[in-house]
């Protein structure tokens, strides 16, 4: 998946949304293909690069999230 589709879901083409340094965990789940319920689980066990509480609110650092995202799977291609 390509920075431009990820931006896409994750603004829904909102060019606003677009220029936003974080993403809530909402968007996240989205971009992840996961449930709003895992990527809130994977935010508490530290499994969601860059997640930062602001009062009761959890927003992660897109950079963080899409760096994570380029990195290659650990174990290499072989899965060893």
């Amino acid at each position: 998946m390509c920075q431009e589709q990820i931006a896409e879901l994750s603004t829904g083409g909102n060019e606003m949304a677009a220029q936003r340094l974080t993403l809530s965990v909402e968007e996240c789940a989205v971009i992840l293909g996961i449930s709003r319920g895992s990527a809130y689980s994977a935010a508490a066990r530290g499994d969601l690069p860059g997640v930062l509480r602001i009062g009761r609110r959890l927003i992660v650092s897109r950079a963080r999230l899409m760096a994570m995202l380029a990195e290659p799977p650990a174990g290499g291609a072989d899965g060893a």
